[in-house]
């Protein structure tokens, strides 16, 4: 498959990256970026084309699949403008910053029989998957709660790198949208639809940004289970991102993106447990802190997700990240800040529309 790279930037240079990576499955066959020195820099690394107008790569019949790596409130107008011209998308997160945007790459991907996919790529870790693979086997369990937690740190430099940085228009948020989207995603793959969120969400460390460097919120899913968010890039030095799923037959915990607690009671049966006192499945212990820690050679953040969609394409299927799912995400974090901003709880219903 032959890619075009829309926005050359940091994330678009890993794009790159990643698809140079999966050769000769997947190559690159333009970089554009409205800024032209960016664009050629990134296609004379790879030896490919530069351009700056997405038109001008949509036309090209070398063209299989764009990823979006643009400022994130343009993801939808350039995922929308591919789709319509026949090809496949891989959007980096967030699908867009507002509800309509991602209504929008939603319809345009039904009425073009391509796919679409959100980079989401914590849904692929291994850790991951052995969490959401046991509660759908219901190993922990009635769910009982979950917990996101995104304690990290962005100094001021970082905001007034880029002037969409910390904007409204679009970054679209903060913390949450930006930095903490990845760690929201997972708590709702594994507890499932949100319902009700209450929050409150300020800017307390930064300056000359529109947006919160902090939040907290409370959430109520459709199976009974109560949540907890706290997304923040003003705890100075950084933290480790954590996941935890509570269940009244076992938990788990997720850190760094490994899995360093895991316990489920399966029926009436002895327990098993990795990383629960007393307890632990050796063989599975090392098996699974093996696999985390040895990463393939050649591989970025994005390959395994970049796989995926490869492979949903071929085998034309949808893929694990797609666009609705990506949708039910963002409307957790939209809204969250319409709590934040009203003081209220809100329906997320409401949110939807």
């Amino acid at each position: 498959m032959r890619f075009a790279i829309i926005g050359c930037g940091v994330i678009g240079t890993t794009h790159a990256e990643t698809i140079a990576g999966l050769a000769p499955r997947a190559s690159l066959a333009v970089a554009v970026d409205t800024v032209p020195e960016r664009a050629e820099a990134l296609a004379a690394k790879y030896g490919v084309d530069a351009a700056t107008s997405i038109t001008e790569a949509l036309a090209r019949p070398d063209v299989d699949a764009v990823t979006i790596c643009t400022p994130s409130g343009l993801h939808a107008d350039g995922a929308v403008s591919a789709l319509d011209a026949g090809k496949h998308v891989i959007i980096e997160k967030p699908v867009d910053v507002t509800l309509d945007a991602a209504r929008r790459v939603l319809a345009a991907e039904r009425r073009s029989g391509r796919t679409a996919m959100v980079v989401s790529q914590h849904r692929h870790d291994l850790a991951s998957r052995i969490v959401h693979d046991a509660l759908t086997a219901g190993r922990f369990g009635r769910i009982t709660s979950g917990v996101a937690l995104m304690p990290w740190w962005r100094s001021q430099d970082y905001y007034d790198s880029g002037g969409w940085r910390g904007t409204i228009e679009l970054d679209g948020g903060g913390a949450l949208m930006n930095q903490g989207i990845h760690t929201i995603d997972l708590l709702t793959w594994f507890l499932g639809e949100p319902l009700e969120v209450f929050a409150y969400a300020d800017r307390l460390a930064h300056e000359r940004i529109e947006v919160e460097d902090t939040a907290v919120a409370t959430i109520r899913f459709a199976g009974g289970a109560l949540g907890i968010v706290h997304g923040t890039t003003a705890a100075y030095p950084g933290l480790t991102t954590r996941v935890q799923v509570h269940g009244d037959r076992g938990s788990a915990v997720i850190d760094r993106n490994e899995l360093v607690y895991f316990h489920a009671t399966d029926g009436d049966g002895p327990a098993y447990a990795y990383g629960a006192n007393g307890g632990a499945n050796d063989a599975e212990a090392v098996l699974t802190a093996a696999e985390s820690a040895t990463p393939r050679a050649g591989t970025t953040s994005h390959t395994v997700q970049f796989e995926h969609f490869l492979d949903a394409v071929a085998d034309g299927r949808p893929p694990l990240v797609t666009v609705e799912e990506a949708t039910r995400t963002l409307a957790l974090i939209r809204g969250i800040y319409e709590s934040a901003a009203t003081r209220r709880p809100v329906e997320l219903k409401e949110v939807l529309g």
